[in-house]
């Protein structure tokens, strides 16, 4: 079957014009979908595999499920930018598109299985089609925020080892004002329509390369992902993980936190950066067949967010609990939702009030989400549990969460301690492979049988979890976790400030906000506070 793959040239670099596509009211369930085709492995009848690749195990399935017209006419992938640009991707096309991604990492690029590369794009096509290229070439992807600095981006490169950079245009002079420090660092690509010395234009390689790759054969536990994490005192922690941990983790699961079908639409508003936008906007929906939505949102304005729901058939909304704080301050009687229907929040807690707010204007539940960096989602109220106020629901399918004492004895119901996974003697898959490069931090994040989160709670006598607050001094501001460390080591470095302190201050719409104070030169009481962010 050929593919409609006539290109034009839009203000955004690239565009895909497909043909005219209906949404939704598929006839029958799919027997053949790839989720039901682990079913038995799910039941303990079958083995896990020892050799799984996402790109080729899961989304290359589902095109061929699409080519046998199995599929609901969704597309897999569907962009927007605001300012009427769009870009629709079929699964056929995803994979067509994402060879060709692959063929500039590995001919134009000299990439090899193993390589790290650092994918710093914003919500844009590339940064999907980077992803799942990496994948087909056993690449190991490193994403990080726009809002990295000059100095976060040497201490990722080197920290890192990395190869290869792929960032934007406005990117770009921050990683030439460090890269003569990074000895490692072979290429670096531009997704720009401009031209940079030292810069190959991403797009203009894309173009030109054939779509003619194989992916690659990884092992299960073969390194997929670096996700950068902060801690209360030093740099950042690189959390790796695998195929196995991030790709097949919601093959082998239940359908708990995220249930979805190959003719919903979901739409997460997470920045690339975190692991939630791989989880949501990646790895989850597409195990499902379903279609995942993308708004630009270089800002979030809560009047865009508003309409879009209005104007697309969005099934399900996942966002951070400050998303649904600006929501709820909107007139939200103006809105009517096109097909909303699932509402999750992750990344800090969530106020009850709002939630009785969104319920009574919209007549939507929220469903709180409770994960890390290092396993992903650990907790959920999922679709027909009872919605507590204040909890976010009972441990995953994969994992045996525990209330634990310092002595790594389970605490009995409604007494406060550390909120904990079992690890052994048995480590769940969806467990992340190690602290690359520090054993010692590995260590240390395990007491006797359990992996400790760092963050306190209670459960109750039906198995309902409550965050409580950090056991450390990690600050948590909409959904950001933000090491004190890492903000005290950037204000040091003005030549007017001779000590600083940074702590958490209450915000009611970002939760919590940086306090800082410091000891300046040359000002009488020496003493400067003010909030930061």
């Amino acid at each position: 079957m050929k593919l409609l793959l006539k290109l034009q040239k839009l203000k955004l670099l690239w565009t895909l014009k497909l043909p005219n596509r209906t949404f939704h009211g598929h006839p029958r369930l799919l027997s053949s979908d790839v989720y039901s085709q682990y079913e038995s492995i799910r039941q303990g009848k079958q083995e896990i595999p020892k050799y799984f690749n996402f790109a080729s195990d899961v989304l290359d399935k589902w095109s061929e499920i699409e080519k046998a017209g199995k599929r609901p006419s969704n597309p897999a992938f569907w962009w927007i930018n605001g300012e009427g640009e769009e870009v629709k991707w079929s699964f056929e096309e995803l994979g067509f598109l994402s060879r060709k991604v692959a063929n500039v990492l590995t001919k134009e690029c000299g990439l090899q299985k193993g390589d790290k590369l650092i994918l710093i794009l914003p919500r844009i096509p590339e940064w999907w089609l980077v992803k799942v290229a990496c994948m087909r070439a056993g690449i190991v992807v490193i994403p990080g925020t726009s809002q990295l600095s000059a100095k976060d981006i040497l201490y990722r490169l080197q920290a890192s080892k990395a190869a290869c950079i792929i960032t934007t245009g406005k990117l770009a002079p921050a990683v030439d004002s460090v890269a003569s420090q990074c000895q490692l660092l072979k290429t670096k690509l531009m997704v720009s329509k401009g031209s940079r010395e030292g810069w190959q234009n991403f797009t203009e390689l894309y173009q030109n390369q054939s779509a003619d790759h194989s992916c690659i054969k990884t092992r299960i536990q073969d390194p997929m992902m670096i996700f950068f994490t902060s801690g209360t005192t030093g740099s950042p922690k690189m959390t790796q993980h695998s195929q196995g941990s991030l790709g097949f983790r919601p093959l082998l699961s239940e359908r708990y936190w995220l249930d979805l079908t190959p003719s919903q639409i979901i739409w997460n508003t997470a920045d690339t950066g975190w692991i939630l936008t791989s989880i949501a906007s990646f790895f989850d929906p597409w195990v499902f067949g379903s279609c995942i939505f993308i708004h630009n949102l270089p800002q979030t304005d809560s009047e865009v967010i508003l309409n879009t729901l209005c104007r697309f058939p969005i099934d399900a909304l996942v966002g951070a609990p400050t998303l649904f704080r600006m929501l709820v301050q909107n007139d939200l009687s103006k809105y009517k939702f096109m097909s909303l229907k699932y509402c999750m929040s992750g990344g800090e807690p969530l106020n009850p009030e709002v939630m009785e707010q969104w319920k009574s204007h919209t007549g939507l539940d929220i469903h709180e989400v409770y994960g890390q960096t290092e396993m992903g989602v650990i907790c959920s109220v999922s679709k027909g549990m009872k919605i507590k106020p204040g909890s976010m629901g009972k441990a995953a399918p994969l994992y045996d969460v525990q209330i634990i004492d310092k002595n790594a004895n389970i605490l009995p119901p409604g007494q406060q301690g550390e909120i904990a996974i079992r690890s052994k003697p048995i480590r769940p898959l969806g467990f992340f492979s190690e602290y690359l490069d520090n054993p010692k931090k590995t260590a240390e994040s395990e007491r006797g049988d359990f992996y400790v989160t760092g963050d306190r709670g209670t459960m109750d006598e039906e198995g309902y979890f409550q965050f409580i607050g950090r056991d450390d001094d990690i600050i948590i501001s909409s959904g950001y976790r933000i090491g004190p460390f890492e903000v005290e080591s950037a204000l040091i470095e003005h030549p007017a400030v001779v000590e600083t302190a940074v702590v958490s201050s209450p915000d009611p719409l970002r939760g919590e906000l940086m306090e800082g104070t410091c000891i300046m030169k040359g000002l009488e009481k020496n003493i400067f506070s003010g909030a930061i962010g």
